[in-house]
């Protein structure tokens, strides 16, 4: 009796023979692919650098530059994790591991939330870029929800086959968004060449100074969201010690150039004219017509791979976090388990699309309560700048959370490796780099609905503690779970 009456009201008790996902299935170039494919350049650039013109003006390419330098640190401190205590958990793992129990069920719960609003996004936007090719070139109206709903049961189908099938299935749409996205950039700088300046790097061309750099932050940051995909695979990836910290690097390298090149391109398409490239529905597109007209159907269908390949790969990795989460007893353990035949979370991935796709319901109810009647529609580039800033937001605070952790760890439980730079002096300028544009982008006024956005994170993270509190003092075991599963062990 004295056993059971300290397992809580969920059954989040881990058993004792933890479910375990299929271990090597995955390479150092497998889980690269999945990572880019995952942060998803076209279908990220397409949807979100317009917002970020908006708020930075011609000079966004320097909110995108602010945003990498960020996410590099960040890469920093998950790949000294990564190297000591590779772990499907992630941050999750990471962030409990240090300071216990009750921060690992806050982290897990503002992870899963700030995950789940997010890719609510990709599943509007897969569905809305369809009806949108559709309509441009054949002037159909077909709802963007069936292709959504559509979209979205495929790409389960494809991750409830197996991680290496639908991982390598990801890295081709990858492949083939990133040969469209630099051919057509390439093509628009000698289209335009006479446009060509550094006025898109100048600082003082930044609307509104640094607060305009720092509205557009968390959106730019969503540009990179994905970039943590690996370490979520750690426990399928062969040598998780060191090919995952591997990964993580080239990843945010090769996305940061990436991006920087997309976003000069498309400012110097609309020669410099922010106010033009703002109010364009997809800026990089209408460069691609400018710049040679059959670009754009090729443009397109970069933008269908990657809408399909963030789905599958961002599904993939993030529900994978839960699933370790349910695992090790953090949250309700059926979403723990595992298929016998495939050892895929299946469990964890239909909770992780089906809170997404309730999600979206709920964000239409709120717009027609709040007299948003113009977007009753729900058009899916609103719903994506709205929910990717929404999500992201959730997700700055468990990096944050991460970075505070990194010193505190390695000096509790790897003291003899600890080293001032990587250990305490980056994870202090990551969280610099995340605090000071978080602070002005929750500093009021803000437009409607942001401005409600800084108020419903901090309920989220409010309600995560109480059940924290609440459920550690249930469960006392919590906290010694919390790791005791090793990628590679």
């Amino acid at each position: 009796m004295a056993e059971a009456a300290s397992v809580p009201f969920s059954e989040t008790k881990a058993p004792e023979s933890p479910e375990r996902l299929h271990r090597g299935a995955l390479s150092l170039v497998d889980i690269a692919a999945s990572t880019m494919a995952n942060i998803g350049p076209a279908y990220s650039f397409f949807f979100g650098f317009g917002l970020i013109v908006v708020t930075a003006g011609i000079a966004a390419p320097l909110t995108i530059i602010a945003a990498g330098v960020a996410v590099a640190l960040l890469g920093n401190t998950l790949a000294q994790f990564s190297r000591a205590h590779p772990s499907t958990g992630g941050f999750i793992t990471f962030v409990g591991k240090t300071f216990g129990g009750t921060s690992a069920v806050t982290t897990a719960l503002l992870c899963g939330a700030g995950y789940i609003i997010a890719i609510s996004s990709v599943l509007a936007v897969s569905g809305g870029f369809v009806s949108l090719t559709l309509n441009y070139y054949f002037g159909w109206n077909v709802p963007w929800v069936i292709f959504s709903v559509l979209l979205t049961g495929g790409a389960v189908v494809m991750m409830l086959r197996g991680v290496g099938v639908s991982t390598r299935l990801a890295g081709v749409f990858f492949g083939f968004e990133m040969l469209v996205l630099v051919v057509v950039s390439v093509v628009a700088l000698i289209k335009n060449g006479s446009h060509i300046s550094a006025a898109p790097f100048e600082p003082h061309n930044i609307t509104s100074g640094f607060s305009g750099l720092a509205a557009g932050f968390p959106l730019a940051v969503y540009l990179f969201i994905g970039w943590e995909n690996s370490a979520a695979l750690a426990e399928e990836t062969g040598e998780p010690r060191r090919n995952v910290p591997r990964a993580v690097f080239l990843s945010i390298a090769l996305m940061l150039v990436a991006y920087v090149l997309f976003a000069y391109a498309t400012v110097v398409g609309f020669h410099d004219n922010g106010g033009k490239l703002g109010a364009a529905p997809i800026p990089f597109i209408t460069v691609a017509h400018g710049s040679l007209a059959a670009l754009a159907v090729f443009a397109y269908l970069a933008g269908f791979t990657s809408t399909v390949g963030v789905l599958i790969a961002a599904v993939n990795s993030q529900a994978r976090l839960i699933f370790n989460a349910g695992r090790e007893g953090l949250i309700p353990r059926f979403i723990g388990k595992v298929s016998a035949k495939r050892q895929t979370p299946n469990n964890a991935i239909f909770v992780f699309v089906g809170i997404a796709s309730v999600i979206i319901i709920v964000w239409l109810i709120g717009h027609l309560i709040g007299g948003h009647v113009a977007r009753a529609n729900m058009d899916p580039i609103t719903f994506f700048d709205e929910s990717g800033t929404m999500g992201t937001l959730l997700v700055l605070v468990v990096y944050f959370l991460s970075n505070l952790a990194l010193p505190f760890y390695y000096r509790k439980f790897r003291p003899s490796e600890f080293d001032v730079i990587r250990h305490a002096i980056l994870p202090i300028l990551g969280m610099v780099a995340i605090a000071i544009p978080v602070y002005y982008l929750c500093k009021p006024p803000q437009p409607a609905p942001y401005d409600w956005f800084p108020w419903a994170g901090l309920g989220v993270i409010v309600v995560s503690v109480l059940y924290a509190v609440f459920l550690t003092r249930r469960d006392p075991g919590v906290g010694d779970r919390v790791g005791s599963i090793v990628a590679d062990e």
